[in-house]
């Protein structure tokens, strides 16, 4: 089939790469926004396995093209958008576009998270020469390329029995271990999506409510957690305390859900509850800090490890590190950070700065003079660090765990003061 993608997300870029593997002729249109120039050498996308080089691999043999304009009577079977919620009007825009040239049978595919039954308005705008589909992003970030071609499951938002033929030959080369697709009418799909997040949101944020619960009963909510995931009707799935969530589309999805909401006239007090939470867990490690301090954390020298949102990625969008850095800053606290890959990312936020020094190759540098160090993106690598290293290069010999990822009580055995979320170690045990 003949593709035109649309966009410079990391959905368009996998699509791209995936699509044109397995013989499609496939068009790749950037938005104005990001284009082609900056985004072949966005750190975010070359992070991800094997994106760019099947992208390479694609320019050589010609399977694929970038263009930076519509060109001339630019013929399409199939136009996927995939674009960021501010840029609905650039989607406006293409769709009448003199250039292009819609053929009989040709399929809108709507992959960006717009507002619930904007893919009907996009197909009325192509004079329902198209058949509009809705096929939301559940690309799984630092897995994107695994995600598409490997699908546990597609949310097709479909109303036309030849549109669904369509797409279903578009992706059946990767559908072929099981039928992964879901399908169900178009609206359905676009809120399901906004839905599913909302859920996997509402869970994090209760299970920090009970983390702080439990810190001030004086619990181990490790207990909790094992004990709730144990019940066959909850199941463990996100139910890890932490120190907030973020991320471009998670926190998107979530914002365009109250959108939703508001614009339903069914304000949702449950979901601006889960959102305020999660603000405020962003700040967490920063209490636990100031606390253990009495709140003298003026010229104070504090190590973290992670500033990408998750690990297996460059991007800090929503990152509850901003939130821990700015408070810091706000209190004369100098700041050693390491992270493998969201530097760089880092830097751009928040500019130069006399009281930021980065690192990206040994974990153990940031730590070298701090007082404290602060876990807050669970990389794989700060996994079993060296504790007696650690032990030897902090001040103050504390370790405050966001992810929950270290035992409280092997931490204090190695001569550190542990703080997690919802956990600290049992002074009597040791």
């Amino acid at each position: 089939m003949r593709v035109l993608l649309y966009g410079s997300e990391l959905s368009t870029a996998t699509a791209a790469a995936a699509l044109s593997s397995v013989g499609h002729v496939v068009t790749w249109l950037p938005h104005g926004d990001t284009p082609w120039s900056t985004l072949f050498n966005e750190n975010w996308l070359r992070r991800e396995p094997h994106l760019v080089d099947q992208i390479q691999q694609s320019l050589e043999t010609g399977a694929l093209t970038v263009i930076a304009q519509p060109e001339a009577k630019l013929a399409v079977d199939v136009l996927w958008l995939a674009l960021s919620p501010s840029q609905r009007e650039s989607a406006a825009g293409l769709l009448q576009h003199p250039a292009l040239t819609w053929q009989t049978g040709s399929v809108l595919v709507n992959n960006s998270t717009f507002p619930v039954g904007e893919t009907e308005r996009l197909q009325h705008l192509t004079g329902e020469c198209a058949l509009g589909v809705a096929l939301p992003d559940t690309l799984e970030e630092g897995r994107a390329w695994e995600s598409f071609t490997r699908p546990g499951r597609w949310l097709l938002g479909c109303d036309d029995s030849l549109a669904e033929q369509k797409l279903r030959e578009l992706l059946r080369a990767f559908n072929r271990r099981r039928d992964a697709f879901q399908v169900m009418p178009t609206r359905a799909a676009e809120l399901t999506k906004l839905a599913i997040n909302g859920m996997l949101a509402t869970r994090i944020s209760y299970m920090n409510e009970i983390a702080g619960l439990a810190d001030t009963l004086g619990v181990d909510v490790e207990h909790v957690r094992q004990g709730m995931g144990g019940d066959s009707r909850i199941g463990y799935e996100y139910l890890y305390p932490g120190c907030g969530f973020g991320g471009p589309s998670f926190s998107r999805d979530l914002m365009r859900l109250a959108d939703v909401q508001v614009a339903s006239g069914r304000q949702s007090a449950l979901l601006e509850h889960v959102l305020d939470i999660n603000e405020q867990k962003k700040e967490t490690l920063f209490r636990k800090l100031w606390s253990y301090y009495s709140g003298a954390l003026e010229g104070k020298t504090i190590a973290i490890w992670g500033a990408a949102f998750k690990p297996g990625t460059a991007r800090i969008d929503h990152a509850p590190v901003l939130t821990l850095l700015d408070a810091l800053w706000a209190q004369g606290v100098h700041v050693q950070l390491h992270d493998p890959a969201a530097t760089p990312a880092l830097k751009a936020a928040v500019g130069p700065r006399n009281d930021l020094v980065t690192f990206v190759d040994n974990p153990y540098d940031a730590c070298e003079g701090a007082n404290a160090l602060m876990l807050v993106t669970e990389w794989k690598t700060y996994w079993n660090p060296d504790w007696q290293r650690l032990a030897s290069q902090l001040g103050d010999k504390l370790i405050l765990d966001g992810r929950n990822i270290y035992d409280p009580e092997f931490v204090a055995s190695c001569g550190l003061k542990y703080r997690g979320i919802g956990r600290r170690a049992d002074p009597t045990s040791l």
